[in-house]
């Protein structure tokens, strides 16, 4: 065996040797900060205190972002810690997170990337009933999609707001990635199930690629995956974890219509987040039956320089013409100014609530 190559082999072996070293050492860290983590959760408990602090969440991924000096990406970082985090859920006290299933739904793969592998999950059969999970106790917690890039508000959510006995204490972003899902040849696909809003983000592939095809609206991409296995010319849109879970075929991959196609997701819970610096509220009103009122609202967020990042509306259901607008702004409803302009927004209301306050998620779990 030549001289040099004896050489690298010998290099690479105390490499090798160096990093079981470090694998020891950050096992070793690893359970110490496991063993501070009991002691917390047992804190916690005596107290009362939640399991899960959004803004302590918020506060350790972002003292982990500053501590990074590389080469790991922070992304890599933030996924390390969101485990770690998991399993300090475990340790304290399981967890129970309530989701819109079946298993393997974009909600399944957003809960996942958000909680952890360490985490009790509940599939439920519709947004409404994860509302009514997490106020009953039942989960402790509860992630619902709020809205998609392209798509707009997922109304099913928005609706259950109007009588919701729960807050908003989390957002979460993901990526979404719509794949067909079948059993069958492409040629064999007579109907194509999904969820309506699944639908609206791959208009266009869907109008050019299977125009022939009826579209079946259903509770849940999830749902459509379950249909897909036992009927044999029915095709879903769904996601990766949906084809892994039932065993079928991407038959397409990547058919938004839309690059960067991206639905962002609320946690519910029945315990409000506290203040990071880095917050959003969401809000819920009616305006006073006059003139303007709509405007008199947002001219009293202008005046005290809160920035509206996004508003919807959706029908009251008790009155004719009357509407529930739903509103995200920057900033924590704790905020002495944001706490002065709820004052001065009651005024030019019939009705208005604070769905919750969070930690603004800035990039994609």
């Amino acid at each position: 065996m030549p001289e040099g190559e004896n050489h690298t082999n010998g290099e690479l072996d105390a490499l090798r040797r160096r990093i079981d070293e470090l694998d020891q050492r950050i096992v070793e860290l690893l359970n110490e900060r496991a063993d501070v983590v009991v002691g917390i959760g047992q804190a916690k408990q005596a107290e009362g205190t939640p399991i899960y602090a959004p803004d302590r969440e918020h506060a350790v991924l972002e003292r982990i972002r500053r501590l990074n000096g590389g080469p790991l990406p922070q992304r890599t970082l933030q996924a390390i810690y969101r485990e770690l985090m998991s399993g300090s859920f475990a340790l304290e006290k399981p967890l129970r997170i309530g989701y819109l299933g079946p298993a393997g739904s974009f909600s399944h793969l957003a809960a996942q990337r958000k909680f952890g592998a360490s985490v009790e999950y509940h599939a439920l059969t519709d947004i409404r009933a994860v509302f009514e999970e997490v106020a009953r106790g039942h989960c402790d917690l509860g992630l619902v999609p709020i809205e998609n890039s392209s798509g707009g508000g997922v109304i099913d959510t928005l609706d259950a707001f109007a009588t919701a006995r729960v807050c908003v204490c989390a957002e979460v972003l993901v990526e979404v990635h719509h794949n067909l899902l079948a059993n069958c040849p492409p040629d064999e696909i007579r109907t194509v199930a999904s969820r309506p809003e699944v639908f609206a983000q791959c208009r266009n592939w869907l109008s050019t690629s299977f125009q022939q095809a009826e579209l079946l609206p259903v509770a849940s991409s999830a749902k459509a995956a379950e249909m897909a296995v036992g009927e044999p010319n029915l095709a879903a849109i769904g996601s990766t974890l949906a084809a892994e879970l039932y065993d079928l075929k991407i038959v397409f991959a990547n058919i938004e219509d839309t690059p960067g196609n991206m639905t962002r997701f609320f946690v519910i819970s029945t315990t409000p987040a506290g203040r990071t610096g880095n917050d959003k509220t969401a809000l819920m009103f009616t305006t006073a039956h006059r003139a303007g009122a709509l405007v008199e609202v947002l001219n009293v967020f202008s005046r005290y320089g809160i920035n509206l990042t996004n508003i919807d509306t959706r029908p009251s259901k008790r009155r004719n013409w009357e509407y529930y607008f739903f509103v995200d702004a920057e900033g924590h409803c704790e905020d002495e100014n944001f706490a002065a302009a709820l004052d001065e927004t009651r005024e030019h209301c019939g009705e208005l609530h604070v769905l919750g306050s969070f930690p603004r998620a800035s990039e994609p779990v």
